[in-house]
């Protein structure tokens, strides 16, 4: 068995034809599904893109792991899927991006050089790297946002594509006259990007994968788990012909929001509401031009993933490839009068999650949805037990998905839990808040979704039941007291996990228990004959001469 591990970034769970959107068609995703399980209830870890993925890389929550936001360094030593994987015989690979900062100064700690084979794993969370490209080129007065080598840079100027940065110049803009029209402004999301659709990311990335796949057969030497991470359909928001008109306004769903969550918002909802990206998204002549690009990017996204699945099949490799399908977020779209990502409603903290498993074994349930509550997290555990590695609880805090994909009865979790940082946001200093108090968490069950916020504010409560849209804000409310004490129940227990004592497992602290005598320790002994003669051996008899 190998692994095809695809994550698109942005792509909101609803946004799929197999999910219920009435206009957006995805076809081939859609017969991904029907020949695998789609999850509809799967939950990331953070709602932004750095913490997301390390989650999704180390099988650990944002606390555990220490990423809480894009930026942050994954420290030296960190467990994550390359070095699971590679310890049960599979190679673990990346095609694309991970947003993933190497701990520099960890590294000079320890001598670890960037170019040996341990100084790219280190640098690369964990993958041996096939091609990595983060895909945010961008460039302002303090100079580039990503300042690493740019592959797909190198890509445009071999196709002929003119300028240092034609990611920036013509990927992601369209034409004004003579005048770049940046897809940074999103007035010029209707316009098609400035580049043949062939030479776009998402079929140079998917393009990549085919030819690391082609490598690693001809190879034959092991197993791989490739991580094939496209850029899109994040923003910028803008999409080359035909994709950038197949739809229009037309085609654009009413916003989910209401007045009432404007009156006495939650202070950090109230917050992200109000800032510059939130003010926008509010606006309808917005939605109607980013959401038809935004869907457009979609589109291409799934006819790459027809080509990309019908060469599997011609090639005889769909038979022995897990594929899983997912995303590391959402994105609002002006729903609940927001844009982005960054706070827990469904838009957001919800991914698509749909994987397809070749074996027998997942035969009873091909075709079919599963409900229960699922998190990033376990898709590590998952392919760890696919590439038939021991489990590791004691590092990996999800749970391995395999029960389900084979329509096993097994107790699953009755909640999931996510959590954020937003202490680099303006909203932090605007609220008085010192950086440790800018935090949330999530719970959420089948019923309820709960958040807590430090910093001395109220939670956030919602009855998915009776309220699925989340418009209506009960954390105030006396009369659910009891739900939002079992919420805080939950929170406690979570919070009081085992999760960093990683370096022994339970079975190892077991095997190790009662075992000080037979070394030589026997605390607690009056007189010799209270034990066995072989423990005391070394303490009796004559003196030693010389």
């Amino acid at each position: 068995m190998n692994i095809l591990y695809i994550m698109f970034d942005q792509l909101r769970f609803d946004y799929l034809s197999c999910a219920g959107h009435p206009h957006l068609q995805t076809p081939h995703i859609d017969a991904l599904a029907a020949k695998g399980v789609r999850f509809t209830r799967a939950y990331v870890q953070s709602p932004t893109c750095g913490s997301s993925r390390m989650s999704s890389y180390t099988g650990r929550y944002p606390s555990s792991h220490g990423v809480q936001f894009n930026g942050y360094p994954l420290r030296v030593g960190e467990w994550t899927m390359g070095d699971h994987l590679r310890r049960a015989g599979m190679g673990c690979h990346l095609i694309g991006k991970t947003h993933m900062v190497a701990d520099a100064d960890g590294m000079e700690r320890l001598g670890l050089a960037p170019d040996s084979v341990i100084g790219v794993r280190q640098s690369e969370c964990g993958f041996d790297p096939f091609i990595r490209d983060d895909g945010l080129w961008a460039e302002g007065p303090d100079g580039f946002y990503d300042a690493k080598r740019s592959p797909y840079n190198e890509y445009l100027k071999s196709k002929g594509y003119p300028g240092e940065n034609p990611w920036n110049d013509f990927a992601n803009a369209g034409v004004e006259g003579n005048d770049v029209a940046s897809g940074w402004f999103m007035v010029n999301a209707d316009k098609p990007a400035n580049i043949a659709e062939e030479d776009s990311e998402t079929p140079w990335l998917t393009t990549q994968a085919m030819e690391f796949i082609t490598q690693a057969e001809a190879k034959g030497d092991q197993p791989w788990c490739a991580h094939l991470s496209y850029i899109k359909p994040h923003w910028p928001y803008i999409v080359p012909a035909p994709y950038h008109d197949m739809y229009g306004p037309e085609h654009v769903l009413p916003a989910v929001r209401s007045e009432a969550e404007r009156e006495d918002p939650h202070p950090v909802f109230g917050g992200m509401m109000n800032n510059r990206i939130g003010k926008t998204f509010s606006r309808d002549e917005v939605r109607e031009r980013v959401i038809p690009a935004y869907m457009g990017l979609i589109k291409q996204a799934d006819d790459q993933m027809g080509r990309l699945f019908a060469w599997l099949e011609e090639t005889g490799r769909m038979k022995d490839t897990m594929i899983v399908v997912t995303s590391d977020h959402g994105d609002y779209l002006g729903d609940h009068w927001m844009g982005e990502k960054n706070l827990f409603h469904e838009p957001s903290i919800k991914v698509p999650l749909i994987i397809y498993d070749p074996r027998a074994e997942a035969d009873v349930t091909r075709g079919t949805t599963c409900d229960e509550l699922v998190e990033a997290i376990d898709l590590l555990p998952t392919f760890l037990e696919v590439a038939g590695g021991a489990p590791a609880p004691h590092i990996l805090e999800g749970r391995s998905l395999m029960p389900l994909l084979r329509g096993e009865e097994t107790e699953w979790r009755d909640h999931a839990v996510a959590e954020f940082d937003y202490a680099t946001n303006p909203i932090c200093e605007t609220l008085g808040l010192a950086p440790k108090d800018a935090r949330l968490f999530m719970v959420v069950d089948r019923r309820w979704k709960f958040m807590h916020a430090e910093g001395g504010l109220r939670p956030m409560l919602f009855d998915l039941e009776t309220d699925p849209d989340e418009l209506v804000d009960l954390g105030a409310s006396a009369e659910h007291a009891e739900v939002i004490d079992l919420m805080y129940d939950r929170l406690l227990a979570w919070g009081l996990r085992m999760s960093q004592r990683i370096t022994l497992s339970d079975e190892q602290i077991a095997a190790r228990r009662g075992k000080a005598p037979r070394k030589g320790i026997l605390l607690g002994v009056y007189e010799p004959d209270e034990l066995a003669p072989e423990l005391t051996a070394k303490y009796r008899g004559a003196v030693p001469s010389e």
